[in-house]
């Protein structure tokens, strides 16, 4: 019989990365049958032990959990192929005021929107072209995620955003700090989009930084 059926959660919760998210593979060690760890995982999501975020995707439940699970993780965990980027990144980054309450995050693949029991996710898509502009950021002490740089990020909230070189729009953006922009980094991300209404967006932006300056 596969000893995974007699593994306790507290052994599970040892096998868990520190992130706090982990994938059905992650917690293997041996020969194990694929149909029983499912059997397990849906025993302790249905006993409130673990959370499942999708098919293949969980974090521990308190008070197993070691740690709260950061949401730019659980985009990460959810969608492999993607970063975190617009609104989420601007916010991280104290760029815009509001509170965002969905993570939004770039990806190559079917774009798709998740609501899971730890928080909301939107995946938007983007050609491999312009799939770039992330770093490996620490988004707390020993975790790491991808992120969208400050320029990227805005880059592609103009590009994904109708309309967005209006300027009643980026009135409403109320973005700030711009000095966290390296504007000739910036327009080297915006000649590299090719898009006509991301250069006209970003060139009233740098006029609107000008006037309140």
């Amino acid at each position: 019989m596969c000893h995974f059926i007699a593994m306790t959660v507290e052994e599970l919760a040892a096998k868990v990365p520190p992130c706090g998210v982990f994938r059905t593979g992650q917690i293997l060690s041996g020969e194990h049958s694929v149909a029983n760890i499912r059997r397990q995982l849906d025993r302790w999501v249905k006993r409130g032990r673990i959370s499942q975020l999708r098919r293949g995707v969980y974090v521990l439940a308190e008070p197993y959990a070691k740690t709260h699970v950061h949401p730019f993780t659980a985009a990460n965990a959810l969608r492999k192929a993607s970063y975190v980027s617009l609104h989420s990144a601007l916010a991280h980054y104290g760029m815009i005021p509001e509170y965002v309450p969905v993570t939004t995050s770039i990806t190559t693949g079917r774009p798709e929107e998740l609501d899971t029991p730890i928080g909301r996710f939107q995946f938007r898509h983007v050609s491999q072209r312009l799939f770039y502009g992330f770093t490996e950021a620490e988004i707390s002490q020993g975790r790491q995620v991808l992120l969208a740089t400050p320029n990227k990020a805005l880059v592609d909230l103009l590009y994904l955003t109708p309309r967005s070189d209006r300027i009643e729009y980026l009135h409403g953006l109320r973005l700030t700090r711009p000095e966290l922009f390296d504007l000739d980094a910036l327009h080297e991300t915006v000649a590299r989009s090719g898009s006509a209404k991301i250069e006209r967006a970003v060139g009233l932006l740098i006029r609107l930084w000008e006037e309140e300056a």
